[in-house]
């Protein structure tokens, strides 16, 4: 009987993902070493530590080291990572929720925040809760189930009076003087757009638009254009979309760009996250 290779049978990652609930995504990741670069995602996600070590960044100047039974609540748009601690492993879960989804699902029995914060919490209760959820969605229980116990779920937890941790805002003048580069960039997600043009566009030079771009985005240009086409990538794929065509029309030189950089932004590549 052929061998198995060790670290690669212990490495699983595993998706979820339902038609009839298109605002909902969730992943299981056991024994994973996959490291993410910073990044952002249009979903508020929801992350929990089932085992081993690792380091949240996107909160504050300093990481943070979380433990097992801890839980990450990342507001949308907010620019983040969480890694294995170096030569280390872990397992995760990740919760992905449409932001406009989960916006009017709280408005119809609470006030919702204009401004979340970054939450890392270590609840056992509410970290069984999680893993109680997730055990439904990843069942074979119908869909309306699923979405009952998503609701449920979302409606048990008040955070606002939990702490949580706010970044400063960006500048308001910048953040207005960007708006032309940012739209730019967002009507042709597949254009190189040379660094000097989007920099015309905001009436800046080159290095006062790459300050300015960290400042408001956590991300350089280059690196929030990338963080784009990761992002329309894999809107595309769960449209069904064929991963060549997916790199074609997002400007990756072809498909194996596409997948180093995928799997640099999500842990994955295309065809593991597609399948």
């Amino acid at each position: 009987m052929p061998r198995t290779n060790t670290r690669e049978s212990r490495q699983q990652q595993a998706f979820w993902r339902d038609p009839a609930l298109p605002f909902v995504e969730s992943r299981r990741a056991c024994h994973s070493r996959a490291c993410y670069r910073a990044h952002s995602h249009p979903t508020v996600s929801i992350g929990a530590v089932d085992a081993g070590r690792s380091v949240f960044s996107g909160a504050g100047e300093q990481p943070i080291a979380l433990h097992p039974g801890m839980l990450v609540f990342v507001p949308a748009s907010r620019v983040h990572a969480c890694n294995p601690a170096p030569d280390a492993s872990w397992s995760y879960q990740m919760l992905h929720l449409d932001a406009a989804w989960l916006q009017a699902t709280r408005a119809e029995y609470a006030t919702t925040l204009a401004d979340e914060p970054i939450r890392i919490l270590d609840e056992p209760g509410l970290y069984r809760q999680f893993c109680r959820l997730n055990d439904v969605l990843f069942s074979t229980a119908d869909s309306a189930e699923k979405e009952t116990a998503l609701i449920e779920f979302i409606g048990d937890q008040d955070l606002t009076h939990l702490a949580g941790i706010h970044l400063p805002l960006p500048d308001n003048v910048s953040h207005e003087r960007l708006q032309p580069a940012l739209r730019r960039l967002a009507k042709t997600p597949g254009a190189d757009v040379p660094l000097g043009e989007l920099a015309s566009l905001a009436g800046m030079s080159r290095y006062q638009l790459i300050r300015a771009f960290r400042r408001s985005t956590g991300l350089t240009p280059h690196a929030w254009q990338l963080n784009q086409r990761i992002n329309l990538a894999r809107e595309h794929m769960r449209a069904g979309a064929d991963i060549a065509t997916v790199a074609q029309d997002l400007g990756f030189a072809d498909q194996a760009h596409l997948q180093r950089v995928f799997k640099a932004h999500t842990g994955v590549t295309p065809g593991r996250y597609r399948a």
